[in-house]
């Protein structure tokens, strides 16, 4: 059992490498960096506030008026808690291959499963937050793409940001139609900057210096409905866009504002004759995650979406 282990450990880290590389909301884990976990669904999250400026008194015996500051670390859970098991029959493999066909099977089910569920979920709650501004004033509705003015709606959504405080680094999720159309008015003009991902640089197209990251349609939704795989008709499990769900054209994102976390549970590896359930290699995969937007920062999203309201 000690290889079983190690073949486990080893796998669990390239996984967790690679699930943030190849999700498109993966720099949103950056944020993460003050966020204390010790295991299991409970996180916590420091926040901090403070008093706003008071008059200076130039005659009193102290010229600054006292400001309260309000530190502290509020526990969040992950809501989300997903996972799936996979066997491979004992006369498909042996010891000596083992490793890259779980490798294989299990990096093909994060990259295109796992990463795909955990970007929708994410984009999807960012744009409910965008929806639940009051008066609209951080949505636009029933805008179908043309490069005779896209270019206008973003950067009208990146104003909308701006004029409330929004001053830094602003991350825009695309469709790649929206992308094109972008692409088509600017008639090769686009400039391009670095954008980081889990360690790894890379040049994309830019408004106002604002990244736009291809997002595929069924990422850029509303609201997601999850499957269980286990009743009938979720047996293949994922998941799916919500029958009530809109499609959204772009998202506006400043780059510090989603905390967003996502946490593999320790791997587990059985070998044919540790599995009770079958002759064969079984597998067992776990994650959690979830994405957080601390209530000073809840009108820093904005939404652009296709269908009406």
């Amino acid at each position: 059992m000690a290889n079983n282990i190690t073949y486990a450990e080893i796998l669990q880290k390239e996984l967790d490498k690679a699930i943030v590389h190849n999700m498109v909301t993966g720099w949103m884990d950056a944020n993460a960096g003050q966020v204390i976990y010790n295991g299991g669904a409970e996180v916590k999250i420091p926040e901090m506030s403070v008093n706003g400026l008071g008059d200076y008194n130039r005659s009193g015996e102290s010229g600054f008026t006292l400001g309260d500051v309000s530190f502290g670390y509020k526990t969040y859970e992950m809501t989300q808690d997903r996972g799936r098991k996979f066997q491979i029959d004992a006369m498909d493999v042996d010891e000596t291959n083992f490793v890259l066909t779980a490798a294989n099977i299990m990096g093909e089910f994060q990259r295109t499963q796992v990463c795909p569920e955990i970007d929708a979920y994410r984009l999807s709650a960012l744009a409910t937050k965008a929806m639940a501004v009051e008066n609209d004033a951080n949505v636009e509705y029933e805008y179908t793409v043309s490069p005779t003015d896209v270019v206008n709606k973003i950067k009208k959504g990146i104003k909308v940001l701006r004029e409330k405080g929004f001053n830094g680094q602003l991350v825009i999720h695309c469709t790649y139609d929206t992308l094109l159309a972008v692409e088509e008015a600017a008639l090769g003009k686009l400039s391009a900057v670095t954008f980081s991902q889990g360690g790894l640089n890379t040049q994309v197209p830019s408004i106002d210096g604002c990244p736009l990251i291809a997002t595929p349609q069924n990422r850029l939704v509303t609201a997601i409905t999850l499957n269980d795989g286990k009743t009938l008709g979720q047996t293949a499990g994922g998941y799916t866009k919500a029958v009530s769900a809109k499609n959204v054209n772009f998202l506006i994102i400043p780059v510090d504002l989603p905390i967003a976390i996502t946490k593999q549970d320790v791997m587990r590896v059985f070998d044919p004759l540790t599995n009770q359930a079958a002759n064969a290699w079984a597998m067992d995969y776990r994650r959690y995650h979830d994405v957080w937007v601390l209530n000073s920062k809840k009108e820093g999203v904005f939404a652009n979406i296709a269908d009406s309201k």
